[in-house]
Formats: C-alpha cells, structure tokens, sequence
C-alpha cells in the first residue's frame, strides 16, 4: 500500500495562490494516478483534480479549470496542486488520493491522506 501526506495548506487572501503538496511512500509512486478532493464544512466531498500514472494526462472539475494545475514528480513520489486566482467558495480541507486504475472522478481511490486546511477569506 501507498501511505499519503498532504502540506502546504494556509489562509490566504481571495486572488491568491497556494501549492499543495502529496508526498507517497511505500509503494512505487509511479504505480498510481493521483487525485485531489475536498470536503467544505456540511458539503460532501468533491472532486478537483487528477493526474495519470507517469503524468502525461490530467482532469480537472469544471470550477477549477483554469486556475487550479495538478502534476506529479515520480522520482520524488510528490504530487502538486498550484492553485490561483484563489476564491472563497475554494476554502475547504484538501486531500490526496491514490488509484491504481484511473484519475478520473469516478475512479477507485484506495489510499487516502488526511488533509490540509485551505481558507480563502474575502
């Protein structure tokens, strides 16, 4: 199994950016696609971005296309997600999480990191 830990949260201004980080350790990094979610207070989570095994293709949920970039460094088992142009409704807890068979919304995720705080204030 692959263990995920997430940094990189904060507060931040709207019109901002952030860089989260995903770090994976114990299986090879290359063996997964990577996807981040996020979870805002009383909503469920969500879908926001997903990138392929060796990085070569992405997705990315319609409210953040455009501002948010998602990518992956195998040979430093860390995924990214740059995120500009940042907005309120952006605030929530983002999270990382491994697939072996797709980066798409829809796909298995079975490892999961903790999460990191973002707050986007106005």
């Amino acid at each position: 199994q692959v263990q995920l830990v997430e940094s990189g949260g904060g507060s931040v201004q709207a019109g901002d950016s952030l860089r989260l980080s995903c770090v994976g350790s114990g299986r090879t990094f290359s063996d997964y696609c990577i996807g981040w979610f996020r979870q805002a207070p009383g909503k469920e989570r969500e879908f926001v971005a997903g990138v392929s095994w060796t990085a070569g293709r992405t997705n990315y949920a319609d409210s953040v296309k455009g501002r948010f970039t998602i990518s992956k460094n195998n040979a430093e088992s860390t995924a990214y997600l740059q995120m500009n142009s940042m907005k309120p409704e952006d605030t929530a807890v983002y999270s990382c999480a491994a697939s072996a068979l797709n980066f798409t919304a829809e796909a298995q995720y079975d490892y999961w990191g903790r999460g990191t705080q973002v707050t986007v204030s106005s």
